[in-house]
C-alpha cells in the first residue's frame, strides 16, 4: 500500500508564480525540465513530443538518467520559490527553484516519476492550483517504465497542452543555442529531441595557457556565433576533474555581435571553496586568491584577441556586402590609378570605423551607409581629414588603443592621399612636357591620326578639369555630329595663311584633323537633368588658327542649332576648337576671347542659350597646367614630408617601446 506523505504547497500564490512567467517563450518549460535533469548530474537527457491528429501538442516527455528528486526533503524541491536548495552550488543552473512550475505556459498538467536510490515516488501538479503539489511513495511495480532501466532518473510528462509548441525543426535550433555552451564543456552529456542529439552550434574554440600568481591555467575561449537565449556570459573555474568550482559574470560580451564562454581550469581550483580559507580548510583558494584575481589581464588580453580576429572576418564580410548593394562611391571622369586608390582608400575608411565600433554603421540602412560611407570618403581626401578624426572621436566612446588605431589609419590615408596626388601630377607633368616637345619641335612632321587621336583620349584633361575624361564614342550622337561637320565647305583645304611657312603645307596637308565627342547627362544650377554635348576639334598640328576656322566654328554652330536631331531643350552644345597656337597675323580670335574674359572661362568666344563656343590654344593650355601642377606639387611635398616624418618618429618610438 503506498504512502501518501508527499502533499504541499510552495509557499508563495498562484497569482505571484505565474507573474514570473509572462513574458516567458512557449519552449521554456522544456528548457528547464532539461536543466533540472542535467543538474541532478544526468548524462542523458532524452525529451518526446507527440502532437495529435490535427496537428496540435498533446504530450511531452522529458526523461533523465540523473540522480533523482530528493523526496526525504520534498518542501526543499516542491515547497520553495525563489529559494532552491541549490542555491551556491556554481555548477547548477535551476539555483531558483521556479523552473518547475513554468510547465502551466503551455500545459494544464505536469506528473513527475522519480527513481533515487531504493525508493520510487509520483508528484503531480495542476495548472489550476499550481502552488499546491500531490506526491506519494509507490512500490517499484508501481514506478513508470520508461525508468526501468535506469538505478536513479526522472521521467516528467505534460498533458493537456491549452498551447501548441512550435514544430520539432524550430525547436531543435533553440535547443542547441540553449544548450550549446553546457554540451561544448561537458563533452560527456547528451541531449536528444525525438531521437535526434541536440547539437553544439557553430563556434570556434581557441586554447591557451596563462600563467598567473606561480599557478598554470588552461584556458578555453568558445566564440559562439549566435548568443545563448538565457545563459548570461560567465568565466567558468573548473578543477582538475572538470567540475565548476566557480563562475563569475564576464563583460566580454559587452561587443556587437560576440559572445563568448570562457573555461579555465586547474588543479589549484580542487581546492577552491567560495567561503575562502577557515580553521578546517587552510590550504583551500576562493576568488580572492591571487592567482585568480591575477589571471584577470592575461584572459582579456587573450580575448581581445579573439575579437580582433573576430572583427576582421566580420568586417570584410560587411564590405562584401557593401560592394554587391552598391554602397561604395565610383568615381566618374578620374584617372584610373586614381580612381583605384579612392576605392582602397573609402574600403580602409570603412575597415578602421567598424574596426573602432561597429555598431556605428551596422544598424544604418542602405541609403543611410550610403550617405555615412560618401562623407567619410570626402572628407578623407579634403582639408577636413584632420576635422573627421575630432567627428569620430566625439561621437565614438573609443579607448585610448582604438583611438589610436583610427588616427593612424586616417593619418595615413591622408599621406596615400598626398601621394597618390603627387603621382597623378607628375605623371601629368610629364605628359605635358612631352606634348610641348611634340608642338615646338615636331608640328612639322606627319602624326599619323591613331597616335594623336590615343594621346588626346588619354589626356582630354588637359582642356581642363570639365573634360577629365571624354573620348569618341560610336552612337548616334557622334554620327550625325560628323555628318554635319562635313557640311562645312572648305574645312579640310590648307591655305597658307594657316601655316608659318609655305614650306610646311605639303607636310601639313597629310595631317588630320581630330574630333571628340561625347553626350553626358548633367545637372544645372537649378538641379534639373540634361544633355550635356561636346564636341572637341583638334586642328592638324601644323595649323596656326585665325579667322577662318573662327568662321568655321561659327558655321558649324549654326549647321548645329538648325538640325531636328539636336533641336531638344535638354540638349546643351559645347563646342571646342583646339590649335598648335593662334596665328600673329590673327586679330579677331584674340578680340573675341577679350570680350568674353570677364566670364573668367578660358578660352571662351561666344555663348547664347543652349550652346558655348571656345578656341583654345596648347601653349596657354601647357602654361596654365604648369603653373597650377608646379605649386601644387611643391605645396603636397611638404605636407608629404612632414606627414612621412610623423609616422617616422611613431614608428621608432613603437619599435623601441616594443624591444
Amino acid at each position: 500500500m503506498p504512502l501518501k506523505n508527499l502533499s504541499g504547497t510552495a509557499e508563495i500564490s498562484d497569482v505571484g508564480i505565474k507573474k514570473h512567467f509572462v513574458s516567458a517563450e512557449l519552449w521554456q518549460p522544456l528548457f528547464e525540465l532539461v536543466w533540472n535533469g542535467l543538474d541532478a548530474r544526468a548524462h542523458q537527457v532524452s525529451v518526446h513530443i507527440e502532437d495529435t491528429e490535427l496537428g496540435g501538442t498533446d504530450v511531452v516527455t522529458v526523461l533523465d538518467n540523473g540522480d533523482g528528486i530528493n523526496i526525504d526533503n520534498i518542501s526543499d524541491n516542491f515547497g520553495r520559490f525563489n529559494d532552491s536548495n541549490k542555491k551556491g552550488d556554481a555548477g547548477l543552473h535551476g539555483s531558483h527553484g521556479r523552473g518547475r512550475l513554468s510547465f502551466h505556459i503551455v500545459a494544464e498538467r505536469a506528473t513527475w516519476w522519480t527513481k533515487v536510490s531504493d525508493k520510487d515516488a509520483v508528484i503531480q501538479i495542476s495548472a489550476k492550483n499550481i502552488k499546491h503539489f500531490e506526491g506519494e511513495i509507490i512500490g517499484s511495480a508501481s514506478q513508470h517504465h520508461a525508468l526501468a532501466r535506469y538505478k536513479t532518473g526522472t521521467y516528467v510528462e505534460l498533458t493537456n497542452f491549452h498551447k501548441n509548441l512550435p514544430k520539432v525543426s524550430t525547436l531543435q535550433e533553440k535547443f542547441s543555442v540553449e544548450f550549446g555552451w553546457y554540451l561544448a564543456l561537458h563533452k560527456e552529456r547528451r541531449i536528444s529531441l525525438n531521437g535526434e542529439e541536440v547539437k553544439v552550434p557553430k563556434h570556434d574554440l581557441t586554447e591557451k595557457q596563462a600563467n598567473a600568481g606561480g599557478v598554470e591555467f588552461d584556458i578555453k575561449v568558445i566564440r559562439w556565433d549566435d548568443r545563448p537565449t538565457s545563459e548570461k556570459s560567465y568565466i567558468y573555474l573548473l578543477d582538475s576533474k572538470g567540475t565548476i568550482r566557480h563562475k563569475q559574470l564576464s563583460s566580454f560580451n559587452l561587443k556587437s555581435n560576440f559572445y563568448v564562454s570562457v573555461y579555465v581550469q586547474s588543479p589549484w581550483a580542487d581546492n577552491f571553496r567560495e567561503s575562502g580559507k577557515d580553521l578546517l580548510s587552510p590550504d583551500s583558494v576562493s576568488a580572492d586568491s591571487e592567482p585568480w584575481r591575477e589571471l584577470e589581464n592575461p584572459l582579456r588580453e587573450i580575448v581581445d584577441a579573439i575579437h580582433e580576429d573576430f572583427l576582421r572576418l566580420y568586417v570584410e564580410e560587411e564590405i562584401q556586402k557593401y560592394e554587391e548593394t552598391g554602397v561604395f562611391p565610383v568615381y566618374p571622369g578620374m584617372p584610373a590609378p586614381y580612381v583605384a586608390w579612392r576605392e582602397t582608400n573609402a574600403r580602409n575608411l570603412v575597415r578602421a570605423v567598424y574596426m573602432s565600433d561597429p555598431t556605428l554603421m551596422g544598424s544604418l540602412n542602405k541609403k543611410q551607409k550610403k550617405v555615412m560611407v560618401r562623407l567619410l570618403d570626402r572628407l578623407s581626401v579634403s582639408n577636413e581629414n584632420d576635422a573627421l578624426f575630432e567627428i569620430i572621436k566625439e561621437v565614438l566612446e573609443l579607448d585610448d588603443k582604438n583611438l589610436k588605431t583610427l588616427a593612424q589609419q586616417l593619418q595615413h590615408t591622408r599621406l596615400e592621399h598626398i601621394i597618390s596626388t603627387i603621382e597623378l601630377l607628375r605623371r601629368r607633368q610629364l605628359a605635358v612636357d612631352q606634348l610641348r616637345l611634340l608642338m615646338n619641335d615636331h608640328y612639322r612632321e606627319v602624326l599619323e591620326t591613331p597616335d594623336l587621336q590615343q594621346i588626346i583620349e588619354n589626356n582630354t584633361w588637359l582642356f581642363g578639369n570639365q573634360y577629365e575624361t571624354i573620348g569618341a564614342e560610336e552612337d548616334t550622337f557622334s554620327s550625325v555630329a560628323r555628318n554635319l561637320r562635313a557640311q562645312l565647305k572648305n574645312a579640310n583645304k590648307i591655305d597658307e595663311d594657316d601655316v608659318e611657312e609655305e614650306a610646311d603645307i605639303p607636310g601639313v596637308q597629310r595631317q588630320t584633323d581630330l574630333f571628340l565627342y561625347r553626350q553626358l547627362p548633367a545637372l544645372d544650377s537649378r538641379n534639373q537633368q540634361y544633355f550635356r554635348c561636346i564636341i572637341i576639334e583638334i586642328k592638324r598640328p601644323g595649323i596656326a588658327l585665325n579667322k577662318k576656322h573662327l568662321r568655321q566654328l561659327e558655321d558649324y554652330a549654326d549647321i548645329i542649332k538648325k538640325h531636328p536631331a539636336f533641336a531638344s531643350e535638354h540638349m546643351h552644345f559645347e563646342l571646342v576648337l583646339v590649335g598648335r597656337k593662334i596665328s600673329n597675323a590673327d586679330t579677331e580670335i584674340q578680340s573675341r576671347l577679350d570680350n568674353q574674359i570677364h566670364r573668367g572661362e578660358l578660352g571662351l568666344v561666344a555663348e547664347d542659350k543652349r550652346m558655348k563656343r571656345y578656341v583654345l590654344n596648347w601653349y596657354t593650355l601647357l602654361d596654365g597646367i604648369e603653373l597650377t601642377y608646379g605649386h601644387l606639387l611643391k605645396t603636397l611635398e611638404l605636407q608629404r614630408n612632414t606627414l612621412a616624418g610623423a609616422q617616422k618618429d611613431e614608428l621608432v618610438a613603437e619599435l623601441q617601446k616594443t624591444a
